[in-house]
């Protein structure tokens, strides 16, 4: 059968299994979004800005596995999406994002909102396309999810011409294709095994990977049958239970003591669907020294990028761990073990802060395995640090680019994703400012969103790092506003609450627990709280600073 191009592009989404879509209209996209229209079965959301889209998309891809999708119209509509795109690729989130341009006969002539979005993409994308024959369009659409969603996944983008979508094509539906993960090397996972067989205190690195494969089971198994504590970067917080014995909570820059020593004095480093990002490996030539690296990655490219490794293997992470613990030797590793358990008592606060009462008091009282998302600062180590993940894809939070403004995106997707279940964001008075507006958002579609703002009136981290390198300079990170939240949050038609004392904490939070609709508690917390422990970028391990006084 024919169709136009905006319907077959509809229609292919359906084919992909898509339910739910952000985005914002605009003129180089009115026939898609008439064919949205007409179709009627997918669900739509219209956010308050392209940027939030993107977010959104991130966020519904994170809670869910699938591939988010996002809608944008040509121009700053398409640009609008690029920090969120950005954001996906660096965390490797499965995302799909349709943009429109002008017409054939326009392009390359400096039209009315005609930008070439491909090229502006190209470093921050899997794959992008241009498409200006329509007879393309639907096998474009099948390869860009495939491509999103598949080995190493990430962001792709198509850019559809706007006579691309009035014209007819013939369509014919199509089931679609299943990923495979290539074969791994049984010769490499042997000896992998050898070496792990051999040691005597191994230590678990899991990332974002774990989490990407569905392999938290076969990651319990492994570190089970090795006897080895498993501590997490932030991006693979809930591959393994919290409240297992064998988690030793984050690693990196902010990770607990517990995860630091058992790094310093382990034999071996396992590290599993991670990439030794700067943050994890601070110093690249001095992290490993005196013990062997064993990588298991999907991503080739990753391989001896950031740390030099002893062996590797490449494959699916779950296909490798299925793969080497069944010849893994049971040892008695109980003394290592205990010894890296016993730190985990250390992991105390070491001043009472205000941020961890109100956490750890919500993590008390929302349902288990809420989707919390988070903004970028102090919040969101403090949220890694302090709140029990217990599942994977409960956390969503953007790790690689560190964006501010993420979390009120996320949060609106992962709430749809979630089924629109009771959802948690902890975010900051400075990212909370930058995509604000999408409160408008929550409002509109009565998401259960509960805003839990770290309102310290400053740029927390950066005034941190202003208080500890800078010798108290502290330029431009006093924020000066005299935003009342509530009053804001009340303005929206949302729900405003206040926590300014501690007896306020669990009564506010039930309240917000307890309420319809998004709910935004304003957080008085000192400005003085600091994100503890904390590592210089460029040191080792075994310099910590624990306290700023």
């Amino acid at each position: 059968m024919q169709l136009s191009g905006a319907d077959i592009l509809i229609a292919c989404l359906k084919e992909q299994g898509v339910d739910t879509i952000f985005g914002y209209p605009g003129g180089a996209v009115l026939d898609i979004y008439d064919a949205l229209y007409r179709d009627g079965t997918i669900n739509h959301v219209l956010t308050a800005h392209e940027q939030g889209a993107a977010h959104a998309a991130d966020g519904y891809a994170r809670k869910t596995g699938k591939v988010g999708v996002c809608f944008a119209t040509s121009g700053p509509g398409a640009t609008n999406l690029v920090t969120g795109i950005a954001t996906a690729y660096m965390d490797s989130i499965p995302l799909v994002a349709v943009t429109g341009n002008v017409g054939l006969s326009f392009l390359g002539r400096d039209s009315f909102q005609e930008v070439d979005i491909c090229g502006v993409t190209m470093p921050i994308t899997k794959h992008n396309y241009i498409v200006k024959d329509v007879s393309e369009l639907a096998d474009v659409i099948r390869e860009a999810f495939f491509i999103a969603n598949s080995g190493r996944k990430g962001p792709v983008l198509i850019d559809i011409l706007k006579n691309v979508q009035t014209q007819l094509a013939d369509y014919e539906p199509k089931t679609p294709q299943s990923y495979r993960p290539k074969e791994i090397s049984l010769r490499n996972a042997e000896h992998i095994a050898e070496i792990l067989n051999e040691c005597e205190r191994p230590f678990i690195m899991a990332g974002g990977g774990v989490i990407a494969a569905d392999a938290e089971k076969d990651l319990l198994a492994f570190a089970e049958t090795l006897g080895a504590p498993v501590s997490m970067t932030m991006m693979g917080l809930g591959s393994i239970p919290s409240s297992t014995p064998l988690s030793l909570g984050m690693l990196g820059m902010h990770g607990t003591h517990a995860s630091t020593k058992a790094c310093l004095e382990c034999d071996v480093i396992i590290a599993v669907g991670t990439r030794f990002s700067d943050r994890v490996a601070l110093s690249r030539d001095k992290f490993a020294q005196g013990r062997k690296v064993v990588q298991i990655d999907i991503d080739a490219a990753e391989i001896n990028k950031n740390v030099f490794v002893d062996e590797s293997l490449l494959g699916d992470v779950g296909t490798s761990l299925r793969a080497i613990t069944p010849l893994l030797k049971r040892r008695d590793r109980s003394a290592w073990l205990t010894s890296c358990l016993e730190r985990k008592k250390t992991d105390v606060i070491k001043a009472p802060i205000e941020a961890y009462k109100i956490l750890k008091a919500a993590s008390e009282i929302f349902p288990a395995n809420t989707p919390v998302a988070t903004d970028v600062g102090q919040h969101q180590i403090w949220t890694a640090q302090y709140y029990p993940f217990e599942k994977a894809r409960q956390l969503m939070t953007s790790g690689g680019l560190g964006t501010m403004g993420y979390g009120m995106g996320a949060a609106i997707g992962a709430c749809f994703g979630s089924g629109k279940k009771k959802t948690l964001l902890v975010t900051g008075d400075g990212s909370f400012n930058m995509n604000m507006n999408e409160l408008s958002t929550m409002v509109t579609e009565n998401l259960p969103v509960v805003i839990l703002l770290m309102n310290n009136t400053v740029l927390g981290m950066v005034r941190q790092w202003q208080k500890i390198f800078y010798e108290r300079r502290f330029s431009q990170t006093t924020l000066h506003k005299k935003t009342d939240y509530v009053k804001f949050a009340e303005s929206f038609g949302a729900k405003g609450l206040t926590i300014a004392r501690e007896e306020d904490i669990v009564p506010i939070l039930q309240e917000a627990l307890a309420s319809d609709g998004p709910v935004l508690v304003d957080c008085k917390i000192s400005p003085d709280d600091n994100a503890l422990p904390m590592i210089k970028p460029g040191q080792t391990y075994d310099t910590q600073i624990d306290t700023m006084e």
